[in-house]
């Protein structure tokens, strides 16, 4: 799976040594990257010209084992450009959860709205969310079964967690051995 997006996180590109242009700049580039892509993994190598990359022979061998291309997962909330382009170029997207399952429906309806324009099947293209699992810091597994239950209520079909203290054992075995038992039919 490709996982990509336009980029928010201004701290890690920098000490990454990575340029940080501007937000639409970003979103032009990762349009040309999505473009770019799907024409090399259809093994077209014809000249790519876009406004940020110029390639003369895109050239991507070997190809890929899964067909037609990767799955492309597109993470980011933005609702008018980065849902557009799950709408036009994504198999999944990643919405962040933080403000809860209202907003995150919010957002999919956005979704397949840009869909409904674009004549594009909703319904094939995954939906995932993160969010930060406190469990051991406050949060319970209740809690953390309650809010699953939510957002697959509102059609999330898979919840992506932070766990701030994944170096300790015990919150990924309660979540093992309480929550995900109880939502695995979801």
């Amino acid at each position: 799976m490709l996982g990509i997006g336009a980029g928010w996180y201004e701290r890690e590109s920098r000490g990454l040594g990575f340029p940080f242009p501007s937000l639409g700049e970003r979103f032009e580039r990762l349009e040309e990257t999505l473009q770019l892509a799907k024409q090399m993994w259809a093994d077209d190598p014809s000249p790519f010209q876009g406004k940020h990359y110029q390639l003369a022979e895109p050239i991507n061998h070997p190809q890929p084992l899964s067909k037609p291309h990767p799955p492309i997962l597109i993470g980011g909330s933005g609702e008018k450009k980065t849902l557009k382009l799950v709408a036009q170029y994504a198999d999944a997207c990643n919405l962040f959860a933080y403000g809860g399952a209202e907003s995150v429906k919010q957002k999919l309806d956005i979704l397949k709205a840009h869909c409904d324009t674009l004549s594009r099947d909703y319904d094939t293209i995954e939906r995932t969310t993160l969010d930060t699992a406190m469990i051991g810091l406050g949060a319970t597994p209740a809690e953390l079964i309650k809010q699953c239950r939510q957002l697959a209520a509102v059609g999330v079909q898979h919840a992506i967690f932070n766990m701030p203290l994944d170096y300790t054992i015990t919150p990924i075995e309660t979540i093992g051995r309480e929550v995900i038992p109880a939502i695995r039919e979801l």
